[in-house]
């Protein structure tokens, strides 16, 4: 017979083991070829993440450490004018994942304010093509060596 303690603590391990599987959220895949690194292949974002998807289709898990970032916040205000809220599917950035893998890289990598500012405020005057991206992402890569 087990002890009413013993019978309380399997109940409570139980309950969070519950509730850890109902704060989890999955997003329907798009594209399944995801090969680089700041891509996601998973089906559901880890802990402390969130994901997103860029105009292409490619999904990224991105901390949510990042949120704070200007350039995020720029990207979330052009994705709400562009696609709206999405009710019930995922977010979509307005750029490819070209320019993605570049912002999160900038980020990672702790990018100075005055540079990130500047980006910000380049994505927000223009909105994000591959070819124009890749453009920004080069001059701006060039100042951050050291």
């Amino acid at each position: 017979m087990i002890s009413p303690r013993k019978l309380i603590k399997m109940a409570r391990n139980g309950q969070k083991i519950a509730a850890m599987r109902t704060k989890r959220i999955s997003f329907p895949r798009h594209n399944r070829d995801v090969d680089d690194g700041s891509c996601s292949t998973s089906s559901v974002a880890d802990k402390g993440h969130f994901v997103a998807y860029t105009a292409d289709q490619k999904r990224f898990m991105i901390p949510l450490a990042y949120l704070n970032n200007e350039i995020l916040k720029e990207l979330f205000k052009l994705s709400e004018e562009v696609f709206g809220h999405p009710s019930d599917g995922p977010i979509t950035l307005p750029c490819d994942s070209i320019f993605m893998e570049y912002i999160v890289l900038l980020i990672h990598r702790g990018v100075a304010k005055d540079l990130e500012k500047a980006l910000a405020m380049s994505v927000a005057t223009s909105l994000c093509s591959s070819s124009s991206s890749f453009h920004i992402g080069k001059t701006n890569q060039q100042l951050l060596v050291y």
